[in-house]
């Protein structure tokens, strides 16, 4: 491991408790006046409240640091104590002129949490990347981070020393329609951005209408955009299609399991047949009704508009394999050396027509599913995510 690396562990690999500044100094006291360490990680351990205010001390001097890893780091801790043991941890950061990438995911934080993550949010001029996946804010917590998201924007404007906001994580957090409007106007603040995920949220059509619209379409410079496993139906497909126009320097667009639609599937199919997306290199579509047409349509635009793509995605719509616009996809990619599709082991045959009848059984279930509470677990892309946002390319 480098040296400008460090990361908490016990000599057998196995997760520490920490409490006490007693139990934490041993493993942290290369930290102490450490000008070369540029990254942090602390995953994977649980911390308490004593733990995390010596760990804050010793960060303080620290000033060369640009990635702070917190991931997974209160499993088994009370909830009275999180908000202290955070507090202790964010604080220190303020100060830090290089910090650029801070990852809190994993962590079950709960709308309880969300004035602290407010507080620093709002206050951290140098940050880049946010990662906060799988923290349970709820759409009351996510509008509160939402908005601290927002007056970053307004901090990042008074110094023309700050960096823009490039990457938001924030998937598996239940922030459903009642937070959209923060968040669509935290994203219209940050017309930098690059990097959007925000899966499984359980953001119903009218919310995904509203982010989208509101706020994505404002971010011309978006290369990713992640939104996988909420509700777009007809009226979201249609908002997509309506702003995947303007992003002319995407590279991967994600909205699979999003329930399209057929007639979605079409529209947004032609959208991308206008030819100004062609830096797409992932397509993800599958699990969506889309039918043949919005196939047919689809081949158009990956034969003339979507000349870079390297993997469609389309495994559970509502063709068949042997469709002849599957065919001319596979002849496409053959022809140009590259490109593959999924596996389309789990197509449904039904018509369009009949899916189309029976979308409003499905989306009445689909909010019947999102209305429970959405379990906190651990999502290993995420750390691979923030191991490359730790890596050269932004460094």
């Amino acid at each position: 491991m480098s040296d400008k690396i460090f990361v908490l562990k016990s000599d057998d690999g196995g997760p520490l408790k920490l409490n006490s500044a007693a139990d934490v100094e041993p493993y942290i006291a290369i930290l102490k006046g450490n000008t070369t360490v540029e990254e942090i990680r602390l995953g994977g351990n649980t911390l308490g409240i004593d733990a995390c205010k010596t760990i804050g001390e010793y960060l303080k001097s620290n000033i060369n640091l640009k990635v702070f890893k917190a991931d997974d780091i209160f499993t088994g801790r009370l909830i009275s104590e999180i908000p202290d043991a955070l507090t202790a941890l964010l604080q220190p950061l303020l100060k830090l002129p290089h910090l650029h990438t801070v990852d809190l995911s994993d962590n079950a934080f709960g709308g309880r949490l969300a004035e602290p993550l407010h507080d620093f949010y709002a206050r951290a001029g140098p940050l880049r990347h946010l990662l906060l996946n799988n923290n349970g804010l709820g759409p009351e917590g996510g509008s509160i981070v939402a908005n601290a998201i927002k007056d970053l924007a307004a901090l990042k404007a008074t110094d023309r020393a700050f960096p823009p906001l490039e990457t938001v994580v924030c998937g598996r957090n239940r922030l459903e329609n009642g937070s959209m409007e923060a968040w669509a106007e935290a994203y219209a603040a940050h017309k930098t951005l690059k990097t959007v995920k925000m899966v499984q949220n359980g953001i119903r059509q009218e919310g995904i209408d509203c982010l989208l619209r509101e706020g994505l379409s404002k971010c011309v410079g978006l290369e990713t955009v992640d939104l996988q496993d909420n509700t777009f139906t007809q009226k979201g497909a249609a908002a997509l299609a309506a702003v995947v126009t303007g992003w002319t320097k995407l590279e991967e667009l994600a909205v699979g399991d999003c329930l399209l639609s057929a007639r979605g599937g079409v529209l947004l199919a032609e959208a991308l047949g206008q030819g100004k997306n062609s830096a797409i290199i992932t397509l993800r579509l599958q699990f969506n009704d889309i039918g043949f047409k919005g196939i047919a349509a689809l081949k158009t635009a990956v034969k003339i508009a979507l000349p870079s793509l390297k993997l469609l995605e389309l495994n559970g719509n509502k063709f068949s394999e042997d469709d002849g616009a599957i065919k001319q996809i596979r002849e496409i990619f053959k022809d140009r050396g590259f490109g593959e599709l999924d596996e389309l082991d789990e197509l449904d045959s039904e018509s369009e027509d009949e899916g189309d009848e029976k979308k409003d059984d499905i989306i009445e279930l689909s909010e019947e599913e999102e209305d429970q509470k959405v379990p906190q677990r651990k999502d290993v892309n995420v750390d691979e995510l923030a191991d490359i946002f730790g890596g050269a390319k932004i460094a």
